[in-house]
């Protein structure tokens, strides 16, 4: 069970061919969008998770929370370039902030300082999407050289996960919760670069991506900092 908390931990989508000469009204259109609907998923999904606390809604187990994932995942993206591929977003959103709710009340009921540890992951988690996300926009470095290092690193981090399935990590979980935090790290960096670049164009993906990402580093500093105070 060490492994069933990176479940979603392949970001949605990432930025593909930077574009040569990238319009900046474009680009600033994009990156507007996907903020802003990044903002109110992440509202969206703080209130589902809200909702399955107060309802006392049980771990839904790793085989329902996978195939709950990439099926809106794949929902998301057959409605990708469509009005309705908005609401998809909030459906995967949603849900995963419903998967969140069970784990946020074992920590707030069992853990001690658990209302402590939980606002600390949330305020680290927002000051290094903060800091890598204005890294990038001032900088407009072009981070497409990441790409296949992401890539290997996420197959060979689902790997673990699907080992995660069948056998006791519990032990390596406090190196794999630090791995996931930089290979999420650096998919914000990578597809914040690709907006910037012109390299993704569609903010419904840009979005997912980026929300996938600080879902996973906001789950993995939780379990750092718990693991980190013997918890």
């Amino acid at each position: 069970m060490a492994a069933d908390r990176n479940l979603s931990v392949l970001p949605a989508a990432q930025g593909g061919t930077t574009a040569d000469h990238p319009s900046e009204l474009t680009t600033n259109r994009v990156l507007r969008n996907t903020y802003l609907l990044l903002s109110a998923t992440l509202l969206f999904s703080a209130a589902m998770a809200g909702l399955a606390m107060a309802m006392g809604m049980p771990y839904l187990g790793p085989v329902v929370t996978l195939v709950g994932y990439f099926g809106l995942l794949f929902l998301t993206y057959r409605l990708k370039n469509s009005a309705a591929g908005i609401g998809a977003v909030f459906a995967l959103t949603g849900f995963m902030g419903l998967t969140l709710g069970p784990m946020l009340s074992a920590y707030l009921q069992s853990v001690p300082n658990g209302g402590e540890l939980v606002m600390t992951s949330l305020g680290i988690t927002g000051a290094l999407f903060a800091g890598l996300s204005a890294y990038v926009v001032k900088s407009r470095r072009d981070m497409s050289f990441m790409g296949s290092f992401l890539t290997v690193g996420l197959i060979g981090l689902l790997g673990v996960i699907v080992v995660g399935l069948f056998v006791d990590l519990s032990a390596f979980q406090m190196v794999i919760s630090t791995a996931v935090v930089l290979l999420m790290a650096g998919c914000i960096l990578y597809e914040t670069s690709a907006i910037i670049n012109g390299g993704q164009t569609n903010y419904i993906l840009a979005t997912v991506s980026l929300y996938v990402s600080l879902f996973n580093i906001f789950v993995n500093l939780l379990a750092i900092l718990g693991i980190g105070r013997d918890e």
